[in-house]
């Protein structure tokens, strides 16, 4: 069943779609350093981001300082919550540069 997933790759890439699996987002070359499951906040502009990927685990945010993101989504604010009673929401759009692609 087809559910809203995103990867962050190692080049810094954030993919996201409706896929059975994470790896489905992969392309050919990409090392994976994380996903997990997205939905839309239009209220707030934001896209949040929670869980993670069976396969990658959660995202490895502190590997990359820039996040490439798909220019479709310039004007939300990506938000990566850990739910685990440890670790504050990430404000990805903070603490990385964000670089917008088409």
């Amino acid at each position: 069943m087809a559910l809203p997933k995103f990867i962050i790759t190692m080049d810094g890439v954030f993919r996201l779609g409706m896929v059975n699996q994470h790896k489905d987002l992969l392309k050919p070359g990409d090392q994976c350093i994380g996903g997990g499951y997205y939905h839309f906040d239009y209220t707030t502009n934001r896209i949040l981001l929670d869980r993670e990927s069976y396969d990658f685990g959660r995202p490895k945010w502190h590997l990359l300082d820039t996040l490439k993101v798909p220019s479709v989504y310039r004007g939300l604010r990506l938000i990566y919550t850990y739910d685990d009673g440890f670790h504050d929401d990430f404000n990805v759009s903070e603490e990385l540069d964000i670089e917008y692609y088409d």
